[in-house]
């Protein structure tokens, strides 16, 4: 039943794109020294969440069933270091923190919703 309902569903896409997303983060800060290395990230969640018509699986890799998120090459502040790498260490902590606010926002979101159905149920 819970499963049906578009508010967790919503929660869950927000949660796995943030540990997706969260994944390329750690990926750029350990290819941080990497010659040529293009930092990534992926397209922002709403526009993820809206190319999905009717909240269908997408997978992360090819071969996984669609793509849960497209991975975009982002060069930050448009600086390229001399050997062609363009990962920014402090971007990136910067951007793990926003993933980080994007978790809890999708673990409030639940939580909250299924406090409103227990309530809803007669039920603490």
């Amino acid at each position: 039943m819970i499963e049906n309902l578009t508010i967790f569903q919503m929660a869950s896409g927000l949660t796995r794109y943030a540990s997706d997303r969260q994944a390329l983060t750690a990926q750029n800060i350990a290819n941080a020294d990497t010659p040529g290395y293009k930092a990534r990230d992926l397209v922002p969640f709403a526009e993820s969440f809206e190319a999905t018509a009717a909240l269908e699986m997408r997978g992360t890799r090819s071969g996984h069933i669609g793509n849960r998120a497209e991975t975009v090459f982002v060069s930050p502040f448009g600086t390229e270091s001399p050997n062609g790498n363009t990962v920014s260490l402090e971007s990136e902590m910067i951007r793990s923190a926003e993933i980080r606010q994007q978790y809890d926002m999708a673990l409030g979101i639940y939580q909250k919703s299924l406090q409103i159905l227990r309530t809803s149920m007669g039920r603490k």
